[in-house]
């Protein structure tokens, strides 16, 4: 012990004759740098018992493209719909800002002395936009140009996009609900109906099924829909699938709902566009038969294009339609003959991008496989923005204070990818992803302040 002091006190003097002879002081203890604003904001959040097990992921990227802040960056999330702006981001790239997607209407034989002696071909061109607005249109031309019979009945080619209506990793509780419609060459209104309920008189009590905006052919309503809290908002769950006809309609609407409004998936949108389609031509005036043939079609008759592909992005941006990103997902495989989540890797890694650990087994993040990592997402907003369409893309997100971005959420899931600009005028680029959390709200504010913090930088 005594040792230990007097060599302190040499030490002590040592230091005391070095900074009276040279003028060096002994250099002060040196403490780590105080934790910026993004660190102290996770760090609560690890400690906060409300996020307990949640999986937060962070990448920020400055305007050279250097991460500046990585949290779990090289970690796999799942996205939800922030994946869809690789489908987006890729489509503008590859398809152009004004691609079209078009519908033909054929026929069997041509019109003649106001008679069409066969059938009339609708082919799918897969185009997300197609209304029952632009088949009145059809039919209001055909009656101008003198069409007064069909002999035959009404067709649908939907054979533009192969394979099922749904993605293989959909959940069975998404595919009957609208948000969840088929994907097929020939779409009609997104492939979706819009069923109305009562509430009952009281909570546990029968909701009543009050009808259907659009006719589904031949399908069989199974109603089991209760009444919830009023304060419960949707709880519908709409149980459909690939070509059925039987439809079971689950959940809760809100006690005091007098007009309650839930979408579902059409279960056959082939069916379902040749069915609106001579309903449309009946009410016109143009008699149709009832029978079909196997007849080729010949006859090019009219034709119709969808709006730009800028202005269906714009469109997913906004309203983060599945339905309508799957549609433009598949068509990048269309034009390139192979599977789109492949013509999507080979597109950036092209533009130096090479997605690690990617899985797309869909392109609008309903699929909970999906998973990327937060760099990668980040990166790709990056290499979007430096690229030939990066001004429309970017103008295509949604924006607000600083912040451009796309978002995701799913349940245990919420994404948010994107640009922001800070009030030194730089811009990041960045992707924050929580995953496998139970309670929203501390999610919804622990989002809220990152992106306040990246604001800021």
């Amino acid at each position: 012990m005594l040792k230990n002091t007097v060599i302190l006190l040499m030490a002590s003097a040592l230091a005391a004759l070095l900074w009276i002879r040279y003028g060096t002081p002994v250099p002060p203890e040196v403490k780590p740098p105080p934790p910026d604003a993004i660190t102290t904001i996770l760090h609560q959040a690890h400690e906060n018992p409300s996020l307990a097990g949640a999986s937060i992921g962070l990448c920020i990227l400055n305007s050279k493209g250097e991460v500046v802040k990585d949290v779990s960056a090289t970690t796999a999330f799942i996205p939800a719909s922030s994946l869809k702006t690789l489908t987006t981001a890729t489509a503008l790239e590859i398809l152009g800002p004004d691609f079209h997607f078009t519908t033909e209407l054929k026929s069997t034989s041509p019109l003649k002395d106001g008679i069409i002696q066969g059938d009339l071909i609708i082919i799918g061109g897969g185009d997300p936009m197609l209304k029952l607005d632009d088949l009145k249109a059809w039919a209001a031309d055909l009656k101008q140009r003198g069409l007064t019979r069909i002999t035959g009945g009404i067709r649908a080619d939907s054979s533009f996009f192969s394979g099922s209506l749904y993605n293989d990793f959909w959940n069975w509780g998404d595919i009957g609900n609208g948000y969840g419609s088929g994907i097929s060459g020939l779409n009609l209104n997104h492939n979706r109906y819009i069923v109305v309920f009562r509430a009952g008189p009281e909570v546990g009590s029968a909701a009543e099924l009050l009808g259907i905006n659009l006719e589904v052919p031949d399908a069989a309503w199974k109603n089991d829909v209760t009444t919830g809290p009023a304060d419960s908002g949707d709880g519908v769950v709409i149980h459909g699938g690939e070509s059925t006809t039987a439809i079971h309609l689950r959940g809760t609407v809100p006690l005091g709902a007098a007009k309650f409004q839930a979408k579902g998936a059409v279960p056959d949108p082939a069916r379902f566009a040749a069915h609106h389609f001579r309903a449309i031509l009946m009410a016109s005036g143009i008699q149709v038969g009832d029978k079909t043939s196997t007849t080729p079609a010949t006859h090019s008759l009219l034709k119709h294009d969808s709006p730009p592909l800028l202005d269906i992005i714009t469109s997913i941006h906004a309203t983060s339609d599945n339905h309508e990103t799957e549609c433009v997902f598949r068509m990048l495989g269309v034009k390139a003959g192979k599977p789109p989540a492949d013509v999507i890797r080979e597109h950036w890694k092209s533009r130096g991008l090479e997605f690690i650990g990617l899985r797309m087994e869909d392109g609008c993040g309903l699929a909970r496989a999906d998973f990327i990592r937060p760099l990668d997402l980040a990166r790709l907003q990056y290499f979007a923005a430096k690229g030939p369409q990066g001004t429309a893309y970017k103008a295509s997100l949604l924006s607000k204070d600083g912040l451009t971005w796309k978002g995701g959420a799913m349940s245990g899931i919420r994404t948010f990818t994107g640009y922001a600009k800070t009030k030194s005028g730089e811009e990041f680029c960045y992707a924050l992803m929580l995953n496998h959390y139970t309670d929203g709200k501390a999610v919804s504010e622990l989002s809220q302040q990152i992106m306040d913090a990246i604001l800021g930088l």
